[in-house]
C-alpha cells in the first residue's frame, strides 16, 4: 500500500499522527546528537580536569572547564571553582544548586515524548470510532453484497489502518523515550560521583590551606 493510499485508507487522524511522527523525529535527532557528544567527551574531560586539580594545577582545570563548557559536568564544576575562596559548606551547595540547574538541560522534550506517546494511541482509537461510525453508517442489511459494501470495506479499512499507524508512532517513541531516560539517570549517577570527587578534594585543600595558615601564625 501507497503513502498516499495509507493516507486516504487511514482517514483524518493520519494528518496528526503524521506531524507528531515529524516531530518526534527531530526531537529523537537532536537528543542522539546532544548525548552522543556528552558520551565521547565527557568522561575524559571530567578525569583530567580532576587529576589537574589534585596536582594542584587549578589555572589548568579552569582552562580545561571553559573550553569544554558545552558539557553538563564542565558547568558544574565551572560554577563551584569560580567562587572566590568557599568554605567547604558553599562549594558543596555551589555544586548542589549548578547541578539541579542542569536537569532541564538534560531531560529537554522529555515532556514531548510523553505528550506523544500518550496522544498517538488515542488518535489511533479515535480513528477506529471513525471508521466504524463510517462502516455502520454505510451498512444496510437489505442490500448486502450491493453497491454500499464499498462503504462498509472502506470504514473497517480506516479503523484498521489508523489504529496500527498510532500504536507505530508511540511504540517508536517510546523506544528512544526509555533510552533517554536511562542515559539522563546514568548521567545523574556521574555527576554525583564527579561532584563528590571534586568536592573531597577542595575539602582537603581547604584544610592544607588552613593548616598553613595556622602554621603561619605561630
Amino acid at each position: 500500500m501507497g503513502i498516499q493510499n495509507l493516507f486516504a485508507a487511514g482517514g483524518v487522524v493520519m494528518w496528526p499522527l503524521l506531524g507528531f511522527s515529524v516531530l518526534g523525529v527531530a526531537l529523537i535527532i537532536e537528543r542522539i546528537r546532544f548525548w552522543v557528544k556528552i558520551n565521547k567527551r565527557q568522561n575524559r574531560v571530567v578525569r583530567d580536569v580532576l587529576n589537574l586539580y589534585r596536582l594542584d594545577n587549578v589555572v589548568g582545570a579552569m582552562d580545561k572547564l571553559r573550553q569544554n563548557a558545552d558539557l553538563p559536568l564542565a558547568r558544574i564544576f565551572l560554577a563551584a571553582l569560580e567562587l572566590e575562596e568557599p568554605n567547604p559548606e558553599e562549594f558543596r551547595l555551589a555544586l548542589e544548586s549548578e547541578a539541579q540547574a542542569e536537569i532541564p538541560v538534560l531531560k529537554r522534550f522529555q515532556n514531548f515524548f510523553e505528550t506523544i506517546i500518550s496522544l498517538a494511541p488515542l488518535l489511533g482509537l479515535l480513528g477506529t470510532v471513525l471508521g466504524l461510525i463510517t462502516s455502520f453508517a454505510s451498512l444496510n442489511l437489505g442490500d448486502v453484497g450491493g453497491s454500499k459494501t464499498a462503504g462498509v470495506t472502506s470504514g473497517i479499512s480506516e479503523a484498521l489502518v489508523s489504529t496500527a499507524s498510532g500504536l507505530i508512532v508511540a511504540i517508536f517513541i517510546l523506544l528512544f523515550a526509555n533510552t533517554f531516560r536511562g542515559l539522563y539517570q546514568r548521567q545523574i549517577a556521574l555527576i554525583q560521583e564527579y561532584g563528590g570527587q571534586l568536592e573531597l578534594l577542595y575539602r582537603r585543600r581547604y584544610e592544607r590551606g588552613g593548616e598553613k595558615t595556622y602554621a603561619a601564625t605561630r
